[in-house]
């Protein structure tokens, strides 16, 4: 799969309305993988982003999507949570969500991938069954499968992956974890991992996290990666849909560095620094999607008046490096740099 790409780059599929196919298509048609982000859409919200991107590229693409995760949690802990959040959430004249656990219309979606013979199709939070890889491969897709340690990796390559995505801990957004474990939350640093992850299995591997230049993409493809999976990256790009303070705030002096939290949704994620981070972060419990959905109302509330100290700003460790140009144009910007590296 990654032989017959022009240019070995991946944008990274990021949900909550980021990864649109206008991007998807532009990095495409210029030569890499555009990703969809099925995540937090309704099987039918992701059938129609697919048909909308094979009306823009005849280029191969794919779709990701979550893995459900565990179906409890400490509800003493949550209802604290909820309380806290109330009093946050009232003082943007907004209400805080219902923590409802569900599994991000899994059937349907899959339902959706064979269906639609995706070319490439990629998991995060878990690895599902074999017969789920068997079946999508079947239908002529690509698995790839998103770890963050050698024990991921393992797992995923018995199921029947094609390849792994190695995400590091410098990736902005999620973290691909299996398990949303407040013990094991250290995770290590992309080459750290890729080497480990490298020595253990016999798969292709996608390198994530914190690549944002050629020197890192060609550093990458040096330890071992067939590709490297970008993300922050490609937010400042006119077809992403971030939204517009999102991507001022990736160039505002006022955010001086990136922090790991789990106060916007309960599973740890790479974003800005901001106010509701530092003030909730040691509150928030390990409860996903629960967290999500209940400060999803507050988030929304936030953007409408433009309090960036209480949105979810994901960015990963290089976000100061992230250029606003085309996705297009960014690949082959990206491509020059990786030949000059390389050439060196």
């Amino acid at each position: 799969m990654f032989s017959t790409l022009p240019v070995p780059i991946i944008q990274a599929p990021m949900a909550g309305g980021v990864s649109t196919p206008e991007l998807a298509a532009a990095v495409s048609n210029a030569g890499g993988l555009g990703f969809l982000a099925g995540g937090y859409q309704t099987a039918e919200m992701m059938r129609t982003e697919i048909h909308k991107l094979r009306t823009l590229t005849d280029r191969p693409f794919g779709v990701n999507v979550f893995v459900p995760g565990e179906t409890t949690v400490d509800e003493e802990t949550l209802s604290r949570y909820r309380a806290v959040l109330a009093t946050e959430a009232e003082r943007l004249g907004a209400t805080v969500g219902e923590p409802k656990w569900d599994d991000d219309d899994w059937e349907a979606k899959l339902d959706v991938l064979l269906k639609e013979r995706v070319p490439v199709v990629s998991f995060t939070f878990g690895c599902p069954e074999t017969a789920v890889i068997t079946a999508l491969q079947k239908a002529g897709a690509f698995v790839i499968v998103t770890v963050t340690s050698v024990e991921e990796a393992q797992i995923a390559a018995e199921a029947g992956a094609n390849a792994l995505c190695v995400q590091g801990a410098e990736a902005g957004g999620h973290r691909a974890s299996f398990r949303n474990d407040p013990e094991k939350d250290e995770v290590l640093t992309l080459f750290p991992l890729l080497a480990d992850v490298h020595a253990s299995v016999r798969l292709p591997l996608v390198a994530a996290g914190g690549i944002m230049d050629g020197d890192g993409i060609a550093a990458a493809l040096q330890a071992g990666a067939s590709a490297v999976q970008l993300g922050t990256a490609f937010l400042r790009c006119p077809e992403s849909g971030a939204h517009p303070l999102h991507k001022q705030a990736l160039v505002d002096p006022r955010f001086t560095e990136t922090a790991v939290t789990r106060a916007f949704t309960g599973r740890p994620a790479r974003g800005l620094a901001n106010r509701f981070m530092a003030e909730y972060s040691d509150l928030a419990p390990a409860a996903y999607p629960q967290v999500h959905h209940m400060t999803k109302p507050m988030r929304a509330a936030a953007a409408k008046v433009g309090d960036r100290e209480r949105m979810a700003l994901w960015a990963g460790e290089g976000y100061r490096m992230a250029r606003e140009l085309p996705a297009g144009e960014l690949v082959r910007e990206l491509k020059r740099e990786l030949e000059e590296a390389q050439g060196r």
